[in-house]
């Protein structure tokens, strides 16, 4: 469990002391510059540590190796987007709107700069460090699948959408939304898009994904 020291009562003049959660806070934006400055090989440990203004002895007390940070780095990241479409965001907005929610969010997540810094370094280092591409996959790749894949069952069980697969499915609208611009910007043949070519992007991606998954009772509900 995290501590929560920093709420405690302090004495006159004593220092603040920071809780475990913030302190971890400083770690994942240390950890990521570095990462994406110097690459997972040249980032170290007695590095990180100082950036985020702490000691080694801390940083290897909350993550115990060089792996463990980048799975956490990663990790930061798509729990931000996992609650940018939770049920409670996503949940009130009729279909097309919650999809295209969806879809600008992940198109922000999967499109955004420092992301694709992310996806050249697991690509670049990804066989010496076969651990930093397990992570990935499966904290990033697999992760954000599953919750587009969760949301898209949600609605065919609600009648909306005619879907046999849905994790197939949430394959396919991320190939749509994402690959054209990821692959351009991966390549540096494009800057990265920006947030209202995103958004535009995803109006047009979820009316095509709802025009060929739509149920006939949400088709007449929409008529």
């Amino acid at each position: 469990m995290l501590s929560n020291k920093s709420d405690r009562p302090r004495g006159p003049g004593r220092p603040q002391i920071r809780g475990d959660r913030e302190t971890l806070g400083l770690i994942v934006l240390a950890a990521r510059q570095e990462f994406l400055t110097h690459g997972y090989a040249n980032t170290g440990m007695v590095a990180v540590a100082q950036k985020a203004g702490i000691s080694t002895k801390t940083l290897y007390r909350l993550i115990p190796n060089k792996a463990e940070l980048f799975k956490t780095v990663v990790a930061e990241r798509i729990s931000r987007f996992m609650l940018e479409i939770d049920d409670r965001v996503a949940g009130p907005l009729d279909l097309p709107a919650a999809l295209e929610r969806i879809l600008v969010a992940y198109g922000r997540l999967t499109l955004d700069e420092e992301v694709i810094a992310i996806n050249r370094l697991v690509l670049g280092e990804g066989e010496r460090f076969p651990e930093i591409a397990q992570s990935f996959y499966a904290g990033a790749i697999r992760r954000t699948g599953e919750g587009i894949a969760h949301w898209l069952a949600r609605q065919a069980k609600r009648g909306l959408m005619e879907i046999d697969d849905p994790l197939a499915a949430a394959g396919m609208l991320r190939g749509m939304m994402i690959m054209e611009p990821l692959r351009a910007a991966m390549l540096r043949q494009r800057e990265a898009p920006s947030v209202e070519e995103i958004a535009a992007r995803a109006r047009s991606c979820a009316r095509l994904f709802l025009k060929g998954c739509l149920s006939d009772a949400a088709r007449r509900r929409a008529s």
